[in-house]
């Protein structure tokens, strides 16, 4: 991740602008996103990236029959395969409510992606339920980890049915898509980039970070994921890795339920840390 100084909110503004502007040059999509400042001023902060495991290592266990691994950021399932296994990964949720009880930064993201499992790179795109000094705050972004995120503008509120997917095609080509069913938006992402081995798709809850390292996870009480796929398949039947989101001393974050054959399925909050 690259080294940032923690500067106000007003120059992280300008920051992202100028970073808006590259990405919209390398984007053919004429709806580029308008990144926004929507929390509180956190060096290096990304609500998405890849997956950490406690102590740098897989925690591969079984569970109900389901394999499952362990994670500091992650929760939900990932399906794993060879470099060029995957092309397309897609899932619908209901925005969840950030319960803010603290004026403490808190953030919760929830996504769709390609790698970031066991790779350098994710490509993805999601929402945000976060807490910014005791208020809830909620957005869409997307994000070609490890470049920077950028946040869209559209309005996001709690209860919103959300769609997402990210899709590879030809040699380079990844569009990615956030729809807000319930406002009537969608924006659509285009970013050509090649070598991104496309060994993972995933659906993820996310505890985002910052150059600080993990972030508190906010009280998003429950998201209900109500299809996930890839490869046009639900991630139900190709026999997912339940990701299961853990803190320092091994304690849940969260809990992740059993996927369907539809590939639904749900994380619960438990603890900020």
């Amino acid at each position: 991740m690259a080294r940032r100084l923690l500067v106000s909110i007003g120059t992280i503004g300008l920051t992202f602008g100028s970073m808006l502007l590259a990405a919209t040059a390398a984007s053919a999509a004429p709806s580029a996103a308008h990144p926004t400042i929507h929390s509180v001023a956190i060096s290096g902060f990304r609500p998405g990236g890849l997956m950490t495991r406690p102590g740098g290592v897989n925690h591969f266990a079984t569970h109900a029959g389901r394999t499952t691994d362990e994670s500091t950021n992650w929760s939900g399932y990932a399906v794993t395969g060879a470099n060029g296994a995957f092309s397309s990964v897609s899932a619908s949720w209901k925005q969840p409510t950030a319960t803010c009880s603290t004026r403490k930064a808190q953030y919760a993201s929830f996504w769709v992606g390609l790698d970031g499992f066991n790779s350098n790179s994710v490509e993805q795109t999601g929402t945000d339920s976060d807490c910014s000094r005791g208020r809830p705050t909620y957005y869409g972004w997307y994000e070609m980890f490890p470049a920077f995120p950028v946040n869209f503008s559209n309005p996001v509120s709690a209860g919103d049915s959300m769609s997402a997917s990210v899709t590879f095609s030809g040699t380079e080509t990844f569009t990615l898509v956030l729809k807000d069913n319930t406002k009537g938006w969608t924006q659509t992402i285009t970013q050509n980039q090649t070598g991104l081995d496309r060994s993972s798709a995933e659906v993820i809850t996310e505890a985002p970070s910052s150059n600080s390292g993990v972030l508190p996870l906010a009280d998003f009480n429950t998201v209900s994921y109500s299809t996930s796929s890839a490869d046009g398949s639900s991630l139900g039947t190709q026999n997912p890795i339940e990701i299961i989101m853990v803190n320092n001393s091994g304690a849940d974050k969260d809990s992740t339920s059993a996927i369907s054959s539809t590939g639904a399925f749900s994380n619960t909050w438990i603890r900020s840390n």
